[in-house]
């Protein structure tokens, strides 16, 4: 048991640390200052963002989309590579089909629907209840909340929260919550699982190679116009987070927190979930 706690401290701790968007990104896409949220501001190409940290197994690179812009056919792509991004010469135009043609890089072009991989003469999947407060995929636990996205009119309104709390957004709508990760195989390979609002989509690339580094890809493509990184804490929650959330409480819509005497980076932080 005191092992699984320091495993736990230590999936914390790492999750913390690269949950935010590599140096290394498109030249179509601009960060923040916390460099947790990406834009895409011209174009539709060109949108190419990495996770700062290669991922630990069973960790998940958790992303919500803010924008959308009108015009473009096609969505947010996510997947794995095993490309350090510091040693691109040149950040591709795509993630498919050109950094994928660069060899070891899986990508899942996300849609509106049939997002979910099966193989050929396998069955329906039993799912867990939405109700469940993690989510199960292989040996992986993950608390199912914060993977997901959902529509709400105010969103530190506590008496909504339950009204809304079924309310999953579809794969591609604002707010909905996209993340990529991948579970160890018996063989010494992995998989890899794409997480849309909650739900696994199932192994859409199996046989990743887990001696080399891999790393997550966001491309902000199409109408997909900018995503900001969700961090999820698998083991106690941070200082940071236990202080959100008490400001959360004691107030009634988040835009009351522009009006309190806070920092700028706080109060960005303290509007998100």
């Amino acid at each position: 048991r005191g092992q699984l706690k320091i495993a736990v401290s230590a999936m914390a701790s790492r999750c913390r640390l690269a949950a935010r968007f590599h140096r290394v990104h498109g030249t179509n896409v601009r960060l923040d200052a916390s460099r947790t949220r990406a834009t895409r501001v011209e174009s539709f190409a060109n949108g190419l963002c990495f996770s700062q940290e290669p991922l630990a197994p069973g960790q998940i690179f958790l992303v919500e989309i803010e924008e959308k812009e009108l015009g473009w056919c096609g969505h947010l792509r996510v997947g794995l590579t095993a490309h350090d991004p510091q040693s691109l010469e040149v950040v591709p135009e795509y993630s498919l089909p050109d950094l994928v043609n660069m060899g070891d890089t899986w990508v899942f072009a996300i849609t509106r629907s049939h997002n979910r991989v099966t193989e050929d003469g396998e069955g329906a999947r039993a799912q867990d209840s939405p109700w469940e407060p993690f989510l199960l995929i292989e040996r992986v636990r993950i608390p199912r909340d914060t993977l997901v996205g959902r529509s709400k009119p105010g969103r530190y309104s506590h008496i909504l929260d339950d009204l809304f709390k079924m309310n999953v957004l579809p794969a591609t709508a604002r707010r909905s919550r996209i993340g990529v990760l991948y579970a160890p195989q018996p063989d010494g390979t992995a998989d890899m699982h794409i997480v849309i609002n909650g739900e696994d989509m199932g192994p859409s690339a199996r046989r990743l190679p887990t001696t080399r580094p891999l790393y997550a890809v966001v491309d902000v493509f199409a109408s997909t116009k900018s995503v900001r990184v969700i961090p999820v804490e698998y083991g106690f929650p941070s200082l940071q987070t236990l202080c959100r959330l008490v400001i959360q409480k004691h107030i009634v819509h988040c835009l009351a927190i522009d009006g309190l005497d806070l920092p700028p980076p706080l109060k960005s932080f303290c509007k998100h979930e």
